[in-house]
């Protein structure tokens, strides 16, 4: 049996898959078929499939199809644990012994990873002794499970390195139409972060397109003419929200799944511009 290696997993993108070779070379009586019966148990004490990096795991899965809908089973006592189970079937396949009675064939054993609360690390699993068989006998007509096989134990790695990642996404801010700027406007938009499990992450803003403008008084613009405005953490609009790491980003640690932060944005009272569409553009960093 051939090692599997999924490599670099991101678990943002989804699920990835891997496979491994089971090559099996015969020799016996001239003619015969062989029946073979694979199966794979769990890899951990609590009887479950999942690789391990120090005391944190990563559940997979192993299949006997490319599309991941039939589990590779255990035909000597099925299989479960508290992050999933599989059947008490394994893989069943026969092999016909040439005129000289030897005969060898192989199969390919899929298996995928699908965790979005994954936490990065490098992970490992092995598959040996008695978690994994592969049982033979002369076929007879009977399936699998078969009576007195013979049986042996190829043993192989699963290895993952799961990746720390992020995405972040923004809404926009309109702070609709304003007549007289005598009074302070609010409005507000919503970041969405997703981040690997246990990662930390801080979200900055930049100031944005205006000439001369700080994090503490950005500028829309239309032409030569601005409106000043602010960008706020909090709803009270007293932490300013920059781009400084440590200094005057939102900090949080990401748990796999999306995660809102609410932007709290003030246009304060200030002498009104001409009439116009002011605009400003607004880049958001997650530094992880």
């Amino acid at each position: 049996m051939t090692n599997m290696a999924f490599g670099s997993f991101n678990p943002l993108t989804g699920a990835k898959s891997t496979s491994a070779t089971l090559s099996v070379n015969c020799t016996g009586t001239q003619n015969k078929v062989v029946r073979f019966c694979v199966s794979a148990a769990g890899t951990d004490q609590t009887g479950c499939r999942s690789m391990v990096s120090f005391s944190t795991q990563l559940a997979f899965g192993l299949y006997t199809n490319a599309a991941h809908t039939v589990s590779l089973g255990d035909y000597r006592g099925g299989g479960s644990c508290p992050s999933g189970s599989w059947g008490a079937t394994g893989l069943q396949f026969n092999l016909t012994l040439n005129a000289t009675g030897s005969g060898s064939t192989t199969k390919t054993i899929y298996a995928g990873l699908n965790d979005a609360t994954a936490v990065p690390g490098s992970y490992t699993a092995n598959y040996s002794g008695s978690n994994i068989n592969v049982d033979y006998v002369y076929n007879t007509g009977a399936a699998c499970p078969v009576t007195a096989p013979k049986s042996v134990q190829p043993a192989f790695n699963i290895s993952a390195t799961v990746q720390a990642a992020c995405t972040v996404n923004a809404t926009n801010m309109n702070f609709g139409s304003l007549t007289l700027l005598n009074a302070d406007v609010d409005e507000t938009s919503t970041i969405t972060a997703q981040c690997t499990n246990s990662t930390p992450f801080n979200i900055g803003l930049n100031t944005g397109n205006g000439s001369g403008a700080t994090v503490s008084a950005r500028k829309m613009t239309s032409g030569t003419k601005t409106i000043i405005y602010s960008l706020y953490q909090n709803a009270a609009r007293t932490t300013v929200w920059g781009n400084t790491v440590g200094t005057d980003t939102a900090s949080g640690i990401g748990i796999g799944a999306n995660q809102s932060l609410t932007v709290f944005g003030r246009v304060p009272p200030q002498v009104t511009p001409e009439p116009a569409t002011y605009t400003d553009t607004i880049i958001v960093t997650i530094t992880y």
